[in-house]
């Protein structure tokens, strides 16, 4: 009788066996730069597959040859992250913006139209709208309440059209947690194929939801993207990157960064197997945690508006349905606008005892931040107005405390 465990249960020992280091339960850190070959025919096969000269054949093994184009470790995690992600095959980085990057240099050239959501990570934003535009790859923004028809208007007249390379969206947006619908995209790139010929790359960064609240390429995304920093490794304590989808797809994407180099090392690549072990508990107790938080912050007179997915209502149309439609949860992600000014932000985040004032998100620690300010901070003036990061909106990234605490914290902040 044939049976499937479940996620939580294989990233105790997928991928590994004992016997390959004298018996250590645990995958030991393969602390090497270069592997050794048997002969130099081995190793002439294990080059041609790496660099993408000839396809695997059927039962031969990628073989270890050096670790920045692969290490146990790398490959190991990489399995179980696929695993989470229900994706064929997974690319690990070095830090989310080198999986970013590395993406679209792959999939995107001079001339090419990339048609993206906004708002964006700052990061994303960045790399967008100065270094993509500067080697010439036009781009256009959408958000998520607009529809497919508003969308391929806004394509047809940018005279772009014939170049539609790329779909990139993140989902929920960092910071204002809207959401784009994912099987609309897939329908806007299905059409250009047809129209164009030419395939049209589907990227998700699905760092707000991990791998558990959203599934992308179930949806009909291509690609899948992390900054594995947030929920995957949970911790705050290093910096990662994913990138999931076929095998096919992935393949192009590994072979670039084996040129660009930006591979997970093996220690951080052992830190977030271990992270994998807990994502579940984790994250479900990161989204307990969110919803009785906004539940506080609904009643609170100090608070003008919340920006979480679990306030959603059928009143709320398209958005709502969507969220319906494309989470398994709220999240533990909440942006509020305080009553007030940015003196009336800061005062409220300086005021805070037990949450950390840092950026990043998805770890067991609670962290505030303040967009405007900080991660949006290089994001056009125009373009925050358009997406409303304002000066009151802070950014509350929930952790695993007891959650009692967290609403005293705030409470006592808000004065």
């Amino acid at each position: 009788m044939k049976y499937q465990f479940h996620p939580e249960s294989q990233m105790m020992s997928l991928g590994y066996s004992p016997e390959w280091s004298e018996g250590a339960i645990k995958c030991p850190i393969f602390q090497t730069s270069t592997f050794v070959f048997k002969n130099a025919k081995e190793g002439k096969a294990f080059f041609e597959i790496a660099y993408g000269l000839r396809e695997k054949e059927e039962n031969e093994k990628v073989g270890l040859i050096y670790s920045r184009i692969n290490n146990p470790d790398l490959e190991i995690l990489e399995q179980r992250i696929a695993v989470w992600e229900k994706a064929e095959d997974c690319a690990s980085f070095e830090s989310g913006m080198s999986a970013i990057t590395t993406v679209l240099l792959e999939f995107l050239k001079p001339g090419d139209l990339l048609l993206c959501s906004k708002p964006l990570y700052g990061g994303t934003d960045h790399f967008v709208n100065f270094f993509l535009k500067s080697i010439r790859v036009n781009v256009i923004g959408f958000d998520g309440f607009e529809n497919e028809t508003e969308i391929l208007e806004r394509i047809e007249k940018s005279g772009f059209a014939k170049n539609l390379a790329m779909i990139y969206v993140e989902t929920p947006a960092n910071p204002t947690n809207s959401i784009t619908d994912i099987a609309m995209c897939r329908s806007i790139a299905d059409l250009y194929l047809q129209k164009n010929n030419k395939e049209v790359i589907i990227a998700v960064d699905n760092t707000y939801m991990g791998p558990l609240w959203q599934h992308p390429l179930e949806l009909g995304a291509d690609l899948s993207l992390y900054s594995a920093t947030k929920y995957l490794a949970g911790h705050s304590d290093l910096i990662a990157g994913a990138c999931c989808g076929n095998k096919s797809i992935i393949s192009r994407v590994r072979v670039l960064r084996t040129f660009l180099g930006n591979m997970i090392a093996p220690y951080t690549a052992w830190l977030l197997m271990r992270s994998l072990e807990t994502l579940k508990l984790r994250m479900e107790k990161q989204a307990e945690n969110a919803i009785k938080i906004a539940e506080f912050l609904v009643n609170h007179p100090k608070i003008e508006k919340i920006y979480y997915l679990g306030n959603l209502r059928p009143e709320d149309g398209r958005q709502y349905e969507l969220y319906k439609k494309q989470y398994f949860s709220a999240g533990a992600m909440i942006s509020f606008d305080i009553k007030g000014t940015e003196e009336d932000a800061f005062r409220f985040i300086d005021n805070l005892k037990l949450i950390k004032l840092a950026v990043s998100l998805g770890s067991t620690e609670s962290l505030v931040e303040h967009p405007y300010t900080m991660t949006h901070a290089g994001v056009e003036e125009s373009h925050k107005k358009q997406m409303h990061i304002t000066e009151k909106m802070i950014r509350l990234s929930v952790g695993v405390e007891n959650y009692n605490d967290l609403i005293w914290d705030i409470k006592q902040a808000l004065g």
